[in-house]
């Protein structure tokens, strides 16, 4: 059987092509493996739970087709769409997980992360993050009316766009140091996370030994993913014409 691994697709009603894409690779990749793991900005923001559009409503649908036959669907939150709760789990089927999750893979320990708490060096992002995954602030953003939210959500994501333009890429990307302090935390010798939108495999220095760091890519041009079997691991790309 398959695992698979998927993030950074940033589904959204402006973007019906990646829309697409999903579903393609719903339908034609996902159906066929044993579990499915999405690490991450699988919206590009989610406004919440009770967002009843045809949208959010088309994504639930796919993803519930999936866990009725059987597929095993687990998610963890990204930077854009840390408001996914329980009521989407329950309508769903997917399992939601903490922010690092230990899994086994064919007896090889790895730790999932989305991979935003990785970038230590970029300050202003992480005190951003937590003042927004503070629990409280959570609750009253979900109280707002949705209309506002939107309102909301457009002035966060236009300041979010600019910020990132000022930001060497250096400070966004993953500090290696935190790399190897999660890894040896958790022992493992392999981590999985997006967020980066930089897909790679790296060498990682371990107490132990040496690991490797695989980064997912992003789907903004076309899908990409991260196939686990007994033989081993391998990286596709799902173009729209396949």
């Amino acid at each position: 059987m398959t695992i698979l691994f998927i993030s950074d697709l940033h589904l959204s009603p402006n973007r019906p092509d990646i829309t697409q894409r999903f579903l393609h690779f719903i339908d034609q990749h996902a159906c066929h493996a044993e579990k499915l793991y999405i690490l991450g900005d699988l919206f590009d923001f989610w406004l919440g739970d009770d967002d009843d559009s045809d949208f959010a409503n088309t994504i639930r649908t796919a993803f519930l087709s999936l866990t009725q036959i059987g597929v095993e669907c687990y998610f963890i939150h990204g930077n854009r769409d840390f408001l996914v709760g329980k009521k989407f789990s329950q309508q769903t089927g997917v399992v939601l997980l903490e922010e690092e999750c230990k899994i086994d893979l064919y007896g090889c320990p790895a730790i999932l992360l989305h991979g935003d708490t990785l970038c230590v060096e970029d300050v202003k992002y992480q005190e951003f993050r937590a003042k927004v995954h503070q629990p409280w602030l959570q609750w009253l953003f979900r109280r707002i009316p949705l209309f506002i939210r939107k309102k909301i959500v457009r002035n966060i994501q236009g300041q979010a766009r600019d910020d990132k333009k000022s930001k060497s890429l250096a400070i966004m990307d993953v500090t290696t140091s935190e790399v190897s302090a999660v890894m040896q935390k958790h022992q493992v010798e392999v981590m999985i996370h997006g967020h980066t939108h930089r897909p790679a495999t790296h060498d990682i220095a371990l107490h132990s030994g040496s690991g490797r760091r695989i980064v997912l890519g992003d789907w903004d041009e076309c899908g990409y993913l991260l196939s686990v079997t007994e033989q081993g691991f391998k990286t596709e790309i799902l173009k729209d014409d396949r």
